[in-house]
């Protein structure tokens, strides 16, 4: 990646992430592995990208989610959760709202609905995102904000109601690995002067179990190829099962089942950066100012769900899972008398729906506790029998 021209708070927070990681570096003899450095990257108090109070969201920060193209979106989402708040009451939680977005959207069809939740629950760790989803919750749904509580830790009691995340597994640190001639080799991130590089030393026994797994499902992996794992799924889902009573969990992300993932001929991964709407793989470039993702193993975070004692309600495509949510009763109730509006919102559907766009690229995932199936989201087109 060419080096691109910052501003003076962008060149001081550059530093300031850079600094945090050497002196993890340095702390632990050298190298840390690198969904330690993506942690880092990502999420370092005060340093790393998603809590240091750059701007991310939308077309004057790094990418476009989905609720911000269009609130049908979570128009669609909040017609499930209307569904199962039925059968639950309860709360809803989100882990990692944005801009608050999805939020104040969803919050306001449950209120059309009549559903709303006894609490819209934000679980975010970033201060300057949370008064920035205060802030839009307020000029979009000012009446239901009180409604919004925000929290620094999941729920420690027995909590009833719906789990929701979009674009979220995407940013969990992930475990880069390559098998070389002589077994299994993990990413690990050094110095080199003033500068991080990358560096290959023998995996840890855990992922070298995990890898090994995978490759007796698979088929042999040939010799230098590089992809990731992601190693805290199942602790993150344990989180989740560890709280939740009775209720769904509603995972909305891009990615691919196992086999889509370690794909053969996708042997260099999946990581990807976006700084300012662009797109690139150095990952080293500009911690704490780019965004650093994995693609989602769609077929790992079911097993995880699975394992920790939830039931898999569903797998499909994002186009499926909205028209199942009732995409199409949302456009038909725009006015086409509202021209531009109208022309809108049919532009932003579509940029949802078709495969050349968002359709098919972004998948969601369900998961249940306690309530029955199915979920009218993946009624269209269930595509668990994939994974």
């Amino acid at each position: 990646m060419s080096s691109p021209r910052l501003d003076s708070e962008q060149e001081q927070q550059l530093e300031k992430t850079r600094s945090v990681i050497s002196d993890a570096i340095r702390n632990a003899a050298g190298a840390i592995p690198f969904d330690r450095f993506m942690e880092l990257a990502l999420y370092a108090p005060g340093a790393g990208y998603y809590v240091n109070g750059a701007h991310k969201f939308g077309e004057q920060g790094d990418f476009v989610t989905a609720p911000e193209i269009s609130p049908l979106f979570s128009r669609c989402l909040g017609n499930q959760c209307a569904a199962i708040l039925g059968e639950t009451g309860g709360n809803i939680l989100e882990f990692g709202a944005g801009a608050g977005v999805m939020a104040a959207d969803l919050l306001m069809q449950l209120e059309r609905l009549g559903q709303l939740p006894g609490r819209y629950q934000i679980l975010e760790l970033s201060a300057e995102l949370r008064a920035r989803q205060r802030e839009t919750l307020a000029k979009r749904s000012p009446a239901l904000l009180q409604r919004v509580e925000w929290l620094e830790r999941p729920p420690d009691h027995p909590w009833d109601g719906v789990v929701v995340a979009n674009e979220l597994l995407d940013a969990m640190p992930v475990s880069r690995f390559r098998r070389s001639e002589t077994g299994w080799q993990e990413s690990c991130i050094g110095l080199e002067g003033d500068r991080f590089e990358e560096h290959w030393r023998q995996a840890s026994s855990h992922l070298s179990e995990r890898l090994q797994a995978l490759q007796a499902r698979l088929g042999p992996f040939p010799v230098g190829y590089i992809s990731e794992i992601n190693l805290r799924l199942e602790p993150w889902f344990r989180t989740l099962a560890g709280f939740l009573r009775r209720g769904a969990v509603l995972l909305v992300d891009y990615g691919y089942t196992e086999r889509g993932y370690y794909h053969p001929e996708r042997d260099r991964g999946t990581l990807i950066c976006h700084f300012r709407h662009r797109a690139h793989d150095d990952f080293l470039a500009l911690p704490g100012l780019q965004d650093i993702t994995a693609n989602v193993d769609f077929s790992a975070v079911a097993e995880a769900g699975v394992n920790a004692g939830l039931t898999l309600a569903g797998y499909t495509s994002q186009s499926q899972f909205l028209m199942g949510c009732g995409l199409d009763g949302l456009l038909a109730e725009i006015d086409p008398g509202d021209v531009e509006h109208h022309l809108h919102q049919v532009q932003a559907a579509k940029q949802l729906l078709l495969p050349s766009a968002m359709g098919e690229r972004f998948q969601a995932i369900g998961f249940v506790r306690g309530i029955p199936e199915p979920l009218r989201g993946f009624a269209l087109g269930d595509r668990r029998d994939s994974l």
